[in-house]
Protein backbone atom coordinates (compact mmCIF):
# COMPACT_ATOMS: atom_id res chain seq x y z
CA UNK A 1 0.00 0.00 0.00
CA UNK A 2 3.07 2.26 0.25
CA UNK A 3 3.11 2.75 -3.53
CA UNK A 4 -0.57 3.71 -3.45
CA UNK A 5 0.17 6.40 -0.85
CA UNK A 6 3.05 7.57 -3.03
CA UNK A 7 0.73 8.04 -6.00
CA UNK A 8 -1.96 9.81 -4.02
CA UNK A 9 0.44 12.25 -2.36
CA UNK A 10 2.82 13.13 -5.21
CA UNK A 11 1.70 14.64 -8.56
CA UNK A 12 4.77 13.17 -10.31
CA UNK A 13 3.39 9.68 -9.72
CA UNK A 14 -0.31 10.48 -9.89
CA UNK A 15 -0.04 11.78 -13.48
CA UNK A 16 1.23 8.50 -15.00
CA UNK A 17 -1.11 6.45 -12.78
CA UNK A 18 -4.05 8.50 -14.06
CA UNK A 19 -3.06 7.55 -17.62
CA UNK A 20 -3.61 3.90 -16.59
CA UNK A 21 -7.00 4.79 -15.12
CA UNK A 22 -7.91 6.81 -18.22
CA UNK A 23 -7.39 3.85 -20.53
CA UNK A 24 -9.87 1.70 -18.63
CA UNK A 25 -12.37 4.49 -17.99
CA UNK A 26 -12.84 4.91 -21.74
CA UNK A 27 -12.53 1.23 -22.65
CA UNK A 28 -14.92 0.28 -19.85
CA UNK A 29 -17.47 2.88 -20.92
CA UNK A 30 -17.40 1.36 -24.40
CA UNK A 31 -17.74 -2.14 -22.93
CA UNK A 32 -20.95 -1.44 -21.00
CA UNK A 33 -22.65 -0.31 -24.23
CA UNK A 34 -21.70 -3.42 -26.23
CA UNK A 35 -25.15 -5.06 -25.77
CA UNK A 36 -26.87 -1.85 -26.91
CA UNK A 37 -24.61 -1.43 -29.94
CA UNK A 38 -25.19 -5.07 -30.92
CA UNK A 39 -28.94 -4.62 -30.66
CA UNK A 40 -29.08 -1.27 -32.49
CA UNK A 41 -26.96 -2.52 -35.38
CA UNK A 42 -28.91 -5.78 -35.62
CA UNK A 43 -25.82 -8.00 -35.67
CA UNK A 44 -25.42 -11.47 -34.16
CA UNK A 45 -22.81 -12.58 -31.60
CA UNK A 46 -20.44 -13.97 -34.24
CA UNK A 47 -20.53 -10.72 -36.20
CA UNK A 48 -19.90 -8.79 -33.00
CA UNK A 49 -16.93 -11.08 -32.37
CA UNK A 50 -15.53 -10.16 -35.80
CA UNK A 51 -15.95 -6.46 -35.01
CA UNK A 52 -14.08 -6.95 -31.73
CA UNK A 53 -11.32 -8.67 -33.70
CA UNK A 54 -10.71 -5.37 -35.50
CA UNK A 55 -10.08 -3.77 -32.12
CA UNK A 56 -7.46 -6.48 -31.51
CA UNK A 57 -6.04 -5.94 -34.99
CA UNK A 58 -5.62 -2.24 -34.24
CA UNK A 59 -3.67 -3.01 -31.08
CA UNK A 60 -1.29 -5.41 -32.82
CA UNK A 61 -0.86 -3.07 -35.80
CA UNK A 62 0.58 -0.31 -33.62
CA UNK A 63 2.99 -2.57 -31.72
CA UNK A 64 5.80 -2.59 -34.34
CA UNK A 65 5.86 1.21 -34.71
CA UNK A 66 4.96 2.41 -31.20
CA UNK A 67 8.46 2.15 -29.74
CA UNK A 68 9.94 4.14 -32.63
CA UNK A 69 7.40 6.93 -32.16
CA UNK A 70 7.93 6.94 -28.39
CA UNK A 71 11.71 7.18 -28.76
CA UNK A 72 11.43 9.93 -31.35
CA UNK A 73 9.08 12.29 -29.51
CA UNK A 74 9.81 11.23 -25.93
CA UNK A 75 7.88 8.87 -23.71
CA UNK A 76 6.25 11.69 -21.73
CA UNK A 77 4.85 13.45 -24.79
CA UNK A 78 3.88 10.08 -26.28
CA UNK A 79 1.80 9.29 -23.20
CA UNK A 80 0.07 12.70 -23.30
CA UNK A 81 -0.62 12.40 -27.05
CA UNK A 82 -1.82 8.83 -26.46
CA UNK A 83 -4.39 10.05 -23.93
CA UNK A 84 -5.64 12.73 -26.35
CA UNK A 85 -5.88 10.32 -29.31
CA UNK A 86 -7.67 7.75 -27.17
CA UNK A 87 -10.23 10.36 -26.11
CA UNK A 88 -10.98 11.12 -29.76
CA UNK A 89 -11.13 7.51 -30.97
CA UNK A 90 -13.31 6.39 -28.02
CA UNK A 91 -16.27 8.33 -29.39
CA UNK A 92 -16.46 6.68 -32.81
CA UNK A 93 -17.47 3.06 -31.91
CA UNK A 94 -20.56 4.41 -30.14
CA UNK A 95 -21.43 6.51 -33.21
CA UNK A 96 -21.24 3.57 -35.65
CA UNK A 97 -24.25 3.11 -37.91
CA UNK A 98 -23.26 -0.22 -39.50
CA UNK A 99 -20.98 -3.21 -39.02
CA UNK A 100 -18.43 -1.67 -41.38
CA UNK A 101 -18.23 1.66 -39.55
CA UNK A 102 -18.10 -0.19 -36.21
CA UNK A 103 -15.18 -2.34 -37.41
CA UNK A 104 -13.27 0.71 -38.68
CA UNK A 105 -13.96 2.66 -35.48
CA UNK A 106 -12.83 -0.25 -33.31
CA UNK A 107 -9.65 -0.61 -35.34
CA UNK A 108 -8.62 2.98 -34.58
CA UNK A 109 -9.81 2.65 -30.98
CA UNK A 110 -7.58 -0.42 -30.67
CA UNK A 111 -4.64 1.42 -32.23
CA UNK A 112 -4.81 4.25 -29.69
CA UNK A 113 -5.37 1.73 -26.87
CA UNK A 114 -2.22 -0.14 -27.82
CA UNK A 115 -0.13 3.01 -28.23
CA UNK A 116 -1.13 4.43 -24.84
CA UNK A 117 -0.62 1.03 -23.19
CA UNK A 118 2.98 0.82 -24.40
CA UNK A 119 3.84 4.46 -23.74
CA UNK A 120 2.42 4.65 -20.21
CA UNK A 121 4.13 1.40 -19.13
CA UNK A 122 7.40 2.70 -20.53
CA UNK A 123 6.84 6.01 -18.73
CA UNK A 124 6.36 4.35 -15.34
CA UNK A 125 9.44 2.19 -15.96
CA UNK A 126 11.56 5.27 -16.67
CA UNK A 127 10.30 7.12 -13.60
CA UNK A 128 11.02 4.08 -11.45
CA UNK A 129 14.60 4.05 -12.77
CA UNK A 130 15.09 7.76 -12.22
CA UNK A 131 13.53 7.95 -8.75
CA UNK A 132 14.21 4.41 -7.53
CA UNK A 133 10.59 4.17 -6.47
CA UNK A 134 8.39 1.19 -7.36
CA UNK A 135 4.81 2.01 -8.27
CA UNK A 136 4.15 -0.14 -11.36
CA UNK A 137 1.83 -2.55 -9.55
CA UNK A 138 -0.17 0.28 -7.99
CA UNK A 139 -0.38 1.93 -11.42
CA UNK A 140 -1.99 -1.23 -12.75
CA UNK A 141 -4.29 -0.98 -9.75
CA UNK A 142 -5.30 2.42 -11.10
CA UNK A 143 -6.10 0.71 -14.40
CA UNK A 144 -8.57 -1.45 -12.50
CA UNK A 145 -9.81 1.63 -10.66
CA UNK A 146 -10.58 3.15 -14.05
CA UNK A 147 -12.79 0.13 -14.73
CA UNK A 148 -14.57 0.74 -11.43
CA UNK A 149 -15.25 4.34 -12.45
CA UNK A 150 -16.57 3.14 -15.81
CA UNK A 151 -18.72 0.54 -14.08
CA UNK A 152 -20.20 3.14 -11.75
CA UNK A 153 -20.95 5.16 -14.86
CA UNK A 154 -23.19 2.33 -16.06
CA UNK A 155 -25.81 3.49 -13.58
CA UNK A 156 -26.00 6.74 -15.55
CA UNK A 157 -27.29 4.95 -18.67
CA UNK A 158 -30.88 5.82 -17.88
CA UNK A 159 -29.90 9.39 -16.95
CA UNK A 160 -28.13 10.20 -20.22
CA UNK A 161 -30.14 7.88 -22.49
CA UNK A 162 -27.49 8.68 -25.10
CA UNK A 163 -24.33 6.60 -25.29
CA UNK A 164 -22.30 9.22 -27.17
CA UNK A 165 -23.14 11.84 -24.54
CA UNK A 166 -22.16 9.36 -21.84
CA UNK A 167 -18.78 8.79 -23.52
CA UNK A 168 -18.28 12.54 -23.91
CA UNK A 169 -18.68 12.94 -20.15
CA UNK A 170 -16.09 10.18 -19.58
CA UNK A 171 -13.75 11.82 -22.10
CA UNK A 172 -14.15 15.18 -20.37
CA UNK A 173 -13.21 13.65 -17.01
CA UNK A 174 -10.10 12.05 -18.52
CA UNK A 175 -8.95 15.18 -20.35
CA UNK A 176 -9.48 17.61 -17.46
CA UNK A 177 -7.52 15.52 -14.93
CA UNK A 178 -4.84 14.62 -17.50
CA UNK A 179 -4.39 18.27 -18.47
CA UNK A 180 -3.78 19.20 -14.83
CA UNK A 181 -1.13 16.53 -14.24
CA UNK A 182 0.47 15.87 -17.66
CA UNK A 183 3.08 18.61 -17.11
CA UNK A 184 4.58 16.41 -14.41
CA UNK A 185 5.71 13.83 -16.97
CA UNK A 186 5.50 15.26 -20.50
CA UNK A 187 9.24 16.10 -20.74
CA UNK A 188 10.50 12.68 -19.64
CA UNK A 189 12.57 10.87 -22.27
CA UNK A 190 13.19 7.11 -22.22
CA UNK A 191 16.78 5.91 -21.92
CA UNK A 192 18.01 3.70 -24.81
CA UNK A 193 17.46 -0.01 -24.18
CA UNK A 194 19.57 -2.77 -25.69
CA UNK A 195 17.50 -5.74 -26.79
CA UNK A 196 18.93 -9.17 -26.05
CA UNK A 197 18.14 -12.00 -28.50
CA UNK A 198 15.76 -14.65 -27.18
CA UNK A 199 17.24 -18.12 -26.58
CA UNK A 200 14.80 -20.75 -27.84
CA UNK A 201 16.59 -23.58 -26.08
CA UNK A 202 15.23 -22.25 -22.80
CA UNK A 203 11.75 -21.67 -24.20
CA UNK A 204 10.14 -24.88 -22.91
CA UNK A 205 9.76 -23.89 -19.20
CA UNK A 206 7.79 -20.82 -20.27
CA UNK A 207 5.12 -22.72 -22.19
CA UNK A 208 3.03 -23.57 -19.12
CA UNK A 209 3.31 -20.03 -17.81
CA UNK A 210 2.31 -18.67 -21.20
CA UNK A 211 -0.71 -20.98 -21.29
CA UNK A 212 -1.86 -19.74 -17.88
CA UNK A 213 -1.32 -16.13 -18.93
CA UNK A 214 -3.32 -16.63 -22.13
CA UNK A 215 -6.23 -18.28 -20.27
CA UNK A 216 -6.39 -15.74 -17.45
CA UNK A 217 -6.11 -12.66 -19.64
CA UNK A 218 -8.51 -14.23 -22.14
CA UNK A 219 -11.01 -14.70 -19.33
CA UNK A 220 -10.55 -11.09 -18.27
CA UNK A 221 -11.27 -9.93 -21.80
CA UNK A 222 -14.33 -12.17 -21.98
CA UNK A 223 -15.84 -10.71 -18.83
CA UNK A 224 -15.16 -7.15 -20.01
CA UNK A 225 -16.88 -7.79 -23.35
CA UNK A 226 -19.56 -10.38 -22.52
CA UNK A 227 -20.64 -9.94 -18.88
CA UNK A 228 -23.22 -7.32 -19.82
CA UNK A 229 -24.68 -9.52 -22.53
CA UNK A 230 -24.76 -12.50 -20.13
CA UNK A 231 -26.75 -10.53 -17.55
CA UNK A 232 -29.08 -9.24 -20.25
CA UNK A 233 -29.81 -12.46 -22.17
CA UNK A 234 -29.18 -15.25 -19.66
CA UNK A 235 -29.95 -13.67 -16.28
CA UNK A 236 -32.66 -11.43 -17.79
CA UNK A 237 -31.41 -8.48 -15.73
CA UNK A 238 -32.94 -5.01 -16.22
CA UNK A 239 -30.96 -2.54 -18.33
CA UNK A 240 -29.69 -0.57 -15.33
CA UNK A 241 -27.99 -3.75 -14.00
CA UNK A 242 -26.19 -4.82 -17.20
CA UNK A 243 -22.96 -3.16 -16.08
CA UNK A 244 -23.07 -4.56 -12.53
CA UNK A 245 -21.06 -7.68 -13.38
CA UNK A 246 -18.31 -5.60 -14.96
CA UNK A 247 -18.38 -3.23 -11.97
CA UNK A 248 -18.10 -6.04 -9.41
CA UNK A 249 -15.30 -7.64 -11.41
CA UNK A 250 -13.34 -4.37 -11.54
CA UNK A 251 -13.85 -3.48 -7.86
CA UNK A 252 -12.50 -6.82 -6.67
CA UNK A 253 -9.75 -6.77 -9.28
CA UNK A 254 -8.64 -3.39 -7.94
CA UNK A 255 -8.74 -4.56 -4.32
CA UNK A 256 -6.74 -7.68 -5.14
CA UNK A 257 -4.04 -5.74 -7.00
CA UNK A 258 -3.53 -3.33 -4.12
CA UNK A 259 -3.33 -6.15 -1.54
CA UNK A 260 -1.85 -9.06 -3.52
CA UNK A 261 1.84 -8.33 -2.84
CA UNK A 262 1.41 -8.71 0.92
CA UNK A 263 -0.36 -12.07 0.50
CA UNK A 264 2.23 -13.31 -1.98
CA UNK A 265 5.10 -12.56 0.40
CA UNK A 266 3.46 -14.86 2.95
CA UNK A 267 2.40 -17.88 0.88
CA UNK A 268 4.56 -17.72 -2.27
CA UNK A 269 3.91 -17.23 -5.99
CA UNK A 270 2.68 -20.71 -6.99
CA UNK A 271 0.31 -20.98 -4.02
CA UNK A 272 -1.23 -17.59 -4.68
CA UNK A 273 -1.83 -18.54 -8.35
CA UNK A 274 -3.59 -21.71 -7.17
CA UNK A 275 -5.53 -19.71 -4.57
CA UNK A 276 -6.59 -17.16 -7.17
CA UNK A 277 -7.65 -19.86 -9.64
CA UNK A 278 -9.73 -21.55 -6.93
CA UNK A 279 -11.56 -18.30 -6.17
CA UNK A 280 -12.17 -17.70 -9.89
CA UNK A 281 -13.50 -21.26 -10.21
CA UNK A 282 -16.09 -20.61 -7.51
CA UNK A 283 -16.94 -17.34 -9.25
CA UNK A 284 -17.66 -19.04 -12.57
CA UNK A 285 -19.83 -21.65 -10.85
CA UNK A 286 -21.93 -18.82 -9.43
CA UNK A 287 -22.14 -17.14 -12.84
CA UNK A 288 -23.36 -20.38 -14.43
CA UNK A 289 -26.31 -20.57 -12.03
CA UNK A 290 -27.75 -17.80 -14.25
CA UNK A 291 -29.35 -16.17 -11.21
CA UNK A 292 -28.86 -12.42 -11.58
CA UNK A 293 -27.55 -11.78 -8.05
CA UNK A 294 -25.38 -14.91 -7.93
CA UNK A 295 -23.99 -14.12 -11.39
CA UNK A 296 -22.99 -10.60 -10.31
CA UNK A 297 -21.35 -12.03 -7.17
CA UNK A 298 -19.64 -14.61 -9.40
CA UNK A 299 -18.17 -11.95 -11.67
CA UNK A 300 -16.86 -10.14 -8.58
CA UNK A 301 -15.24 -13.29 -7.17
CA UNK A 302 -13.68 -14.03 -10.55
CA UNK A 303 -12.14 -10.55 -10.56
CA UNK A 304 -10.68 -11.14 -7.09
CA UNK A 305 -9.21 -14.47 -8.15
CA UNK A 306 -7.66 -13.22 -11.38
CA UNK A 307 -6.24 -10.05 -9.81
CA UNK A 308 -3.41 -11.89 -8.07
CA UNK A 309 -2.48 -14.31 -10.87
CA UNK A 310 -0.90 -12.17 -13.61
CA UNK A 311 1.53 -10.30 -11.29
CA UNK A 312 2.74 -13.65 -9.94
CA UNK A 313 3.20 -15.04 -13.46
CA UNK A 314 5.52 -12.10 -14.15
CA UNK A 315 7.48 -12.95 -10.99
CA UNK A 316 7.78 -16.65 -11.90
CA UNK A 317 8.52 -15.94 -15.57
CA UNK A 318 11.24 -13.49 -14.59
CA UNK A 319 13.02 -16.21 -12.60
CA UNK A 320 12.98 -19.15 -15.02
CA UNK A 321 16.38 -20.81 -14.98
CA UNK A 322 18.47 -20.02 -18.07
CA UNK A 323 16.16 -17.22 -19.25
CA UNK A 324 16.82 -13.52 -18.73
CA UNK A 325 14.11 -11.91 -16.61
CA UNK A 326 13.21 -9.40 -19.34
CA UNK A 327 12.70 -12.21 -21.86
CA UNK A 328 10.53 -14.23 -19.49
CA UNK A 329 8.38 -11.25 -18.60
CA UNK A 330 8.04 -10.25 -22.26
CA UNK A 331 6.82 -13.74 -23.16
CA UNK A 332 4.23 -13.75 -20.36
CA UNK A 333 3.03 -10.29 -21.37
CA UNK A 334 2.75 -11.25 -25.04
CA UNK A 335 0.77 -14.44 -24.47
CA UNK A 336 -1.43 -12.71 -21.91
CA UNK A 337 -2.26 -9.78 -24.13
CA UNK A 338 -3.02 -12.16 -27.00
CA UNK A 339 -5.49 -13.97 -24.77
CA UNK A 340 -7.11 -10.72 -23.65
CA UNK A 341 -7.73 -9.69 -27.25
CA UNK A 342 -8.48 -13.04 -28.91
CA UNK A 343 -10.44 -14.66 -26.06
CA UNK A 344 -13.59 -12.54 -26.55
CA UNK A 345 -13.49 -13.20 -30.29
CA UNK A 346 -13.31 -16.98 -29.82
CA UNK A 347 -16.06 -16.89 -27.22
CA UNK A 348 -18.22 -14.81 -29.55
CA UNK A 349 -18.23 -17.60 -32.13
CA UNK A 350 -18.94 -20.20 -29.41
CA UNK A 351 -21.83 -18.10 -28.11
CA UNK A 352 -23.34 -17.80 -31.58
CA UNK A 353 -22.83 -21.45 -32.49
CA UNK A 354 -24.00 -22.80 -29.13
CA UNK A 355 -24.84 -20.31 -26.35
CA UNK A 356 -23.34 -17.87 -23.87
CA UNK A 357 -23.70 -20.58 -21.23
CA UNK A 358 -21.41 -22.79 -23.33
CA UNK A 359 -18.86 -19.97 -23.63
CA UNK A 360 -18.71 -19.52 -19.86
CA UNK A 361 -18.51 -23.27 -19.34
CA UNK A 362 -15.39 -23.20 -21.53
CA UNK A 363 -14.00 -20.47 -19.27
CA UNK A 364 -14.76 -22.64 -16.23
CA UNK A 365 -12.82 -25.55 -17.74
CA UNK A 366 -9.97 -23.18 -18.62
CA UNK A 367 -9.65 -22.14 -14.96
CA UNK A 368 -9.52 -25.83 -14.03
CA UNK A 369 -6.57 -26.14 -16.42
CA UNK A 370 -4.87 -23.23 -14.65
CA UNK A 371 -5.41 -24.92 -11.29
CA UNK A 372 -3.93 -28.18 -12.64
CA UNK A 373 -0.98 -26.27 -14.05
CA UNK A 374 -0.08 -24.96 -10.58
CA UNK A 375 0.42 -28.56 -9.45
CA UNK A 376 2.94 -29.07 -12.26
CA UNK A 377 4.70 -25.81 -11.38
CA UNK A 378 4.86 -26.85 -7.74
CA UNK A 379 6.43 -30.22 -8.65
CA UNK A 380 8.98 -28.53 -10.92
CA UNK A 381 9.99 -26.12 -8.15
CA UNK A 382 10.45 -29.02 -5.71
CA UNK A 383 12.54 -30.89 -8.29
CA UNK A 384 14.65 -27.79 -9.00
CA UNK A 385 15.30 -27.30 -5.29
Amino acid sequence: MRSLRLILTNPRYFGPAWAFASLNILFGTWAIYIPTVKEDLGIDKATLGIALFFLSLGVFTVFPVASKIINKIGVGKATWFGVLLLCISALFPLMASSFLTLAIALFFFGTTNGFLDISMNTLVTEIEKEDRQNFMSASHGFFSLGGVIAGLGSFLILVFQNRVLHMMVAVSLVIVVSFIFHKQYKNIIAAPIEKAPFSFKNFKPLILLGLVSFVVMGSEGAIVDWSGLFLKEISLAPEAIWGAGFLGFQIMMTLGRFLGDAISSRIGSVKIVAFGASIALIGYLLVLTSNMYLAIAGFALTGLGFSVIIPELFRIGGNVKGVESSQGVAFIAGTGYSGFLLGPVILGFLAEEFSLITSFMVLLVSVMVVLATTLVLKKRRKTAS
